[in-house]
């Protein structure tokens, strides 16, 4: 294999190669038993996590912005001609890289947009039956986190809806180039069996980022102003809870309540839309 003089990391990109090769072998071991289907990795760099997927026999993509990272890519990687896709992954429709079939997700994700990344396997949970990799420690036990967790948030609510969600393992900074200033924490997301949610989807997420927005304050605080005034809704036990200790089904009963009120605010009280 040709050697190429290593990649510089781009703080602006927020790069942090892993070196541990050890590491990087549990990380793709994580989709064991997933060979059926394509993968496509998340900003390989240098490809360490790379190098086992292929081993392992997936259908593999990558997806790197970094130029520097595909040229060296494609030199170390010539079995990858044609599957080195050089864009912004949070760019890309996965429908059209998928060809409209499920895909594996997999990466070491660049930690300035490992959110972003996961809301957009949220957006195609239809095509990401798995969904596996490395973030800060912190954000995937924020993911990770049942009700009552203190971490828990937005990513928490959505996420668990759709996907079962397993925190594996820690990794230590000293195994990165340049070393990060937090641990990395691996997690799976596997998608359930849920179809449908019983409530407006749309909706849910508006209750789930308004509550979540003032996570301090209790419900009837942080939500009166998604109901009509002095809406009975308000006085139930629920609404003295906070959002962390909410279930995905607390949220979409909760959901369900602020429909049905808004729904019979509107008709007690119908627009006029002749009124001069």
């Amino acid at each position: 294999m040709p050697m190429m003089k290593k990649v510089r990391a781009k703080k602006s990109l927020g790069q942090h190669f892993l070196t541990d090769l050890s590491v990087a072998r549990r990380i793709a071991a994580t989709l064991d038993g997933q060979q059926c289907r394509p993968t496509l990795e998340v900003g390989p760099g240098m490809g360490v996590l790379t190098q086992y997927l292929l081993e392992q026999g997936h259908d593999l993509q990558v997806v790197e912005l970094d130029s520097e990272s595909v040229d060296y890519l494609r030199v170390q990687f010539p079995q990858l001609d044609g599957r080195i896709i050089a864009d912004d992954f949070l760019r890309l429709d996965l429908r059209e890289i998928a060809h409209g079939e499920p895909i594996n997700i997999i990466g070491n994700y660049p930690y300035n947009i490992s959110s972003q990344i996961f809301f957009k396997v949220l957006d195609n949970r239809d095509l990401v039956p798995c969904c596996t990799g490395m973030v800060q420690r912190e954000v995937a036990l924020r993911i990770a986190a049942p009700a009552g967790g203190r971490t828990r948030g937005i990513l928490s609510v959505l996420l668990q809806a759709w996907y079962d969600i397993e925190y594996l393992f820690t990794v230590d900074e000293h195994v990165f180039n340049p070393p990060p200033k937090v641990k990395s924490g691996v997690i799976r997301l596997t998608r359930n069996d849920v179809t449908h949610l019983g409530c407006d989807e749309r909706l849910m997420r508006n209750v789930v980022k308004t509550a979540f927005g003032q996570r301090r304050k209790m419900l009837r605080s942080s939500l009166k102003g998604l109901l009509p005034p002095n809406d009975p809704l308000l006085a139930m036990p629920l609404m003295t809870q906070r959002p962390e200790q909410l279930t995905v089904s607390d949220f979409v009963d909760l959901t369900n309540h602020i429909a049905q009120a808004r729904a019979h605010n509107t008709i007690i009280n119908p627009t006029n839309d002749n009124a001069s």
